[in-house]
C-alpha cells in the first residue's frame, strides 16, 4: 500500500474546509480535459511569506485560469485561523483557500511539517510549502516543495513551465526507481 504520493502517481480524493466550515474537495476527482489543477500549499497565518506569495499568486490568477490551470491554496489552519487570514493578511483572493488540511493528509502528500517554535507563532503543526501541479488525467506532475518558508517557485516561471510542459506533451519527471 502506498503510504505517500510520488510524480506519476494518481493524485487522491482530499477534503479540507472552506471558510464556510464545509468540507470542500481539495481537487477534482475528474477534471474536464484540458484541466490542469494547482495545489499550494502555505504554512498559516502566521506567516508573512505566505501571504505575499498568495497575493502574488492572485495578481498571475487570471493567466492561470487562461492556461487551463485551476488553483486552490490550503494550510493546516483551523477554519477561525483561515478566517483571519483572509481578513486580515491578503487581498480579496480569487482562487478558493481552504484549512484544517490534517497531518495524516500532510504525510500522504509527503510534505514537511513542522512544528511551532512558540505559541505565539501558531497552535499546531503545519506543512511547509509545496506547490503541487495535478494533469488532466489526475497524475501529480510537478512537486516543488521546501522544508522552510524562504524557498518557493517563481510563478511565473512556474506558470510558463507548466504552459511548456502542455504545448510539448512533457513527461512527468522523477519517476525512476532503482532495482
Amino acid at each position: 500500500m502506498q503510504t505517500t504520493i510520488t510524480p506519476g502517481s494518481n493524485f487522491p480524493e482530499l477534503f479540507a474546509k472552506s471558510k464556510d466550515n464545509i468540507d470542500t474537495p481539495l481537487t477534482r476527482v475528474h477534471p474536464a480535459a484540458s484541466d490542469w489543477q494547482m495545489v499550494v500549499i502555505y504554512r498559516g497565518e502566521h506567516c508573512p511569506i505566505c501571504a505575499t506569495y498568495l497575493n502574488e499568486l492572485n495578481e498571475l490568477h487570471d493567466d492561470f485560469k487562461n492556461a487551463n490551470i485551476d488553483v486552490v491554496a490550503v494550510s493546516a489552519d483551523s477554519v477561525s485561523q483561515l478566517n483571519s487570514f483572509l481578513k486580515e493578511k491578503v487581498n480579496d483572493l480569487s482562487f478558493e483557500v481552504l484549512g484544517e488540511l490534517s497531518i495524516s493528509q500532510m504525510n500522504l502528500l509527503n510534505l514537511y511539517i513542522s512544528e511551532p517554535r512558540s505559541p505565539e507563532e501558531t497552535d499546531h503543526p503545519f506543512a511547509e510549502p509545496c506547490v503541487l501541479v495535478i494533469n488532466p488525467d489526475n497524475q501529480l506532475h510537478l512537486v516543488d516543495k521546501s522544508n522552510a518558508p524562504f524557498s518557493r517557485p517563481d510563478l511565473k516561471k512556474l506558470l510558463d513551465g507548466i504552459k511548456f510542459i502542455q504545448s510539448k506533451d512533457y513527461p512527468i519527471r522523477g519517476t525512476f526507481k532503482s532495482a
